[in-house]
C-alpha cells in the first residue's frame, strides 16, 4: 500500500466495464479510502459538483463521445486528474497538455507511479 494513496477519494470515469473493474481493484489494493465510478460524462459532472475528490482518472472517450466536459469540471473544482486513454497523447485537448496520461492497457506499477506523482505534485501546488 502506498501511504500517499491511503484513504484518498478517487473518481474513475471509464466506459469499459472490465477496465473499470480492474482499476477499482487496483485502487482498493493501494488502500484508497473510496473509489467512485462513472461511465457517462453527465454522471461524472454531477458527482464532481456534489462531492470532493482527491484525484481522478478520466477516459478521454466515453461511449464514442469526448469527455472534455468532465475534464473542464475537474479543472473548475481543482481536482487533480490523469487521462487514462488508448488514444495518442497527441489527442490531448488544448489547455490540458500538462496533464499526466496513462496509456491503456497499463500495469499496476504504472498506475501507482502516475497517481503518486499526481498527488505529490498537487500537494506541492
Amino acid at each position: 500500500m502506498d501511504k500517499l494513496l491511503a484513504g484518498r477519494r478517487i473518481l474513475v470515469v471509464e466506459d469499459e466495464v472490465l477496465v473499470l473493474m480492474m482499476i477499482e481493484d487496483m485502487l482498493a489494493d493501494l488502500g484508497c479510502g473510496s473509489v467512485t465510478t462513472a461511465t457517462r460524462a453527465d454522471h461524472a459532472v454531477s458527482l464532481i459538483e456534489d462531492q470532493p475528490f482527491d484525484a481522478a482518472m478520466l477516459d478521454m472517450n466515453l461511449n464514442g463521445q469526448a469527455s472534455r466536459i468532465v475534464a473542464d469540471a475537474l479543472a473548475m473544482h481543482a481536482v487533480p486528474f490523469v487521462f487514462s486513454t488508448g488514444n495518442s497523447i497527441n489527442d490531448i485537448w488544448d489547455g490540458y497538455g500538462d496533464r499526466a496520461v496513462i496509456r491503456k492497457p497499463f500495469m499496476f506499477e504504472e498506475l501507482v507511479d502516475t497517481l503518486t506523482c499526481l498527488l505529490r505534485n498537487s500537494s506541492m501546488g
